[in-house]
């Protein structure tokens, strides 16, 4: 997309792109599909990508590359270019990563895998975690730290050089990273949502996440940046249950019902979504914990088109598909 300066000029591109997807599907034949994996297309089967960095790519991670028929959503937060706006950055990136289980659970939509269902709401993040320097980042003091991690990687021949002689950073596949070329907050945890009213109302709760982080930096106050282990169970648990699911509360050492938290989050943004104008999106995501994610309504047309088609699996699948096509360009 093009950078957009609210949530309503971003609903606005998500279907201008998603018209434009459709047309050219169209003059051959095809459908679009907006879900981070297909339920029944097989990897073995697919054209590798042309382009000097994707064959790279395949030499570098042989058949892990070749698996990755997968697609994620990845929002980019603008925060300049520069020392002081880099550090902040790396600041809320750093507290940022609490809120990455639950945006997975929000978004997830890749039950199915090569033609079964794998009991996980996102198996899109089980294929991606297969790649190097992949998953929920360490913390940083600073972004100076940051650099040197990234040194460190290009020196012992882990990053190659770019154009300008700098270590290609765009080669770290953390759920969460600093854009080297775009001077944004990139995050990358979520599935790709079929509706396009859950893909803006992710969105939304982002930027709101973040502006509330920023605006308790300036009050001198900051959210808790918790260890990378207790983020990753979560991930885990958001991985296999989604929102149906519990995650823990590291600040009281409990599990609680996705649906709680949720609300938490919602009630924790609240003060700065009238100035965002994103009130009504964040409020969405109420819908999507009650109504149940792309996950969870694939999984409900697959079940009960087993029971109405004398448990034909191929059927089955297949009528995912279309369920997916159909709610992919529902609103345009």
């Amino acid at each position: 997309s093009h950078i957009c300066n609210d949530i309503s000029e971003l609903r606005d591109e998500i279907s201008r792109m998603r018209e434009i997807a459709l047309d050219i599907a169209k003059k051959d034949g095809l459908i679009i599909v907006a879900a981070s994996t297909h339920p029944f297309a097989k990897w073995s089967e697919q054209d590798i990508m042309q382009g000097d960095r994707y064959s790279k790519l395949l030499d570098d991670f042989r058949s892990v590359a070749q698996q990755l028929l997968v697609f994620g959503m990845h929002i980019h937060v603008g925060f300049g270019k520069g020392r002081k706006n880099q550090d902040v950055m790396i600041e809320i990136m750093n507290q940022m990563r609490y809120f990455l289980p639950h945006i997975l659970a929000l978004s997830s939509s890749s039950p199915f895998w090569q033609g079964r269902n794998t009991g996980l709401m996102s198996y899109r993040s089980v294929v991606f975690e297969m790649m190097p320097r992949s998953g929920i980042p360490p913390s940083f003091q600073s972004h100076g730290e940051y650099e040197q991690y990234v040194d460190l990687l290009g020196q012992a021949g882990s990053l190659d050089q770019d154009d300008n002689n700098k270590y290609d950073a765009t080669k770290i596949w953390w759920d969460i990273r600093p854009h080297p070329k775009f001077g944004t907050l990139e995050i990358r945890i979520s599935d790709v949502c079929t509706d396009i009213n859950d893909t803006v109302a992710i969105a939304a709760l982002i930027q709101a996440i973040i502006a509330t982080l920023l605006k308790l930096r300036s009050n001198n106050q900051s959210w808790r940046t918790y260890r990378q282990h207790h983020i990753t169970e979560n991930k885990w648990r958001a991985v296999r249950y989604g929102t149906q699911g519990k995650l823990i509360d590291f600040g009281i050492g409990q599990q609680i019902n996705f649906s709680r938290l949720a609300q938490e989050i919602i009630e924790i943004v609240d003060p700065v979504l009238d100035n965002l104008n994103s009130r009504k999106e964040v409020q969405h995501i109420e819908n999507i914990v009650d109504r149940g994610t792309s996950a969870i309504q694939q999984i409900a047309v697959y079940e009960q088109s087993l029971k109405d088609n004398n448990m034909n699996h191929d059927v089955a699948l297949h009528n995912v598909v279309d369920y997916l096509a159909n709610k992919t360009v529902s609103g345009l």
